[in-house]
C-alpha cells in the first residue's frame, strides 16, 4: 500500500519562498512522483515530476521558479518554491506515478498517477 503525506504549506507574499515536502511509503520503486495543485475553480494541474532515472519535467508556468528533488534515502519528495505568485495558491498534492509493465512514464497528467497525498494549502498573497 502506497502512502504518501505533504507537509504542512502556508501563506507567503508575492515573491517569497516555500518548500514543501512529501513523505512517500510503499511501492514507490520505479515509479515517476509528482506535485499537482489545484486552485479555487479551476481543474488539478501538474507542476513538476521526477522519474526514478532523475529526470525531471516541469510545468511552463514554473520553470525557473520551482525545483523538484527527492532524497531517496528517506522516501521524502521535495518541491522548492521560488519567486511565487499569487497565480500560485492553491492545494498542492504529492502523487505516485502509475507504473506499467515495469514503466512510469514522466508526464504531468493527473491520469498517470494512481496514489496521492491529501493534500496541502499555499497562499500567495500579494
Amino acid at each position: 500500500q502506497v502512502q504518501l503525506a505533504e507537509s504542512w504549506g502556508g501563506s507567503v507574499q508575492a515573491g517569497g519562498s516555500l518548500t514543501l515536502s512529501c513523505s512517500a511509503s510503499g511501492l514507490i520503486n520505479n515509479a515517476c512522483l509528482g506535485w499537482f495543485r489545484q486552485a479555487p475553480g479551476k481543474e488539478r494541474e501538474g507542476v513538476a515530476a521526477l522519474d526514478s532515472l532523475g529526470s525531471l519535467r516541469y510545468a511552463d508556468s514554473v520553470k525557473g521558479r520551482f525545483t523538484i528533488s527527492q532524497d531517496n534515502a528517506k522516501n521524502i519528495l521535495y518541491l522548492q518554491m521560488n519567486s511565487l505568485k499569487p497565480e500560485d495558491t492553491g492545494i498542492y498534492y504529492c502523487a505516485r506515478g502509475k507504473v506499467y509493465a515495469g514503466i512510469s512514464y514522466l508526464r504531468l497528467v493527473s491520469a498517470d498517477f494512481d496514489y496521492w497525498g491529501q493534500g496541502t494549502q499555499v497562499t500567495v498573497s500579494s
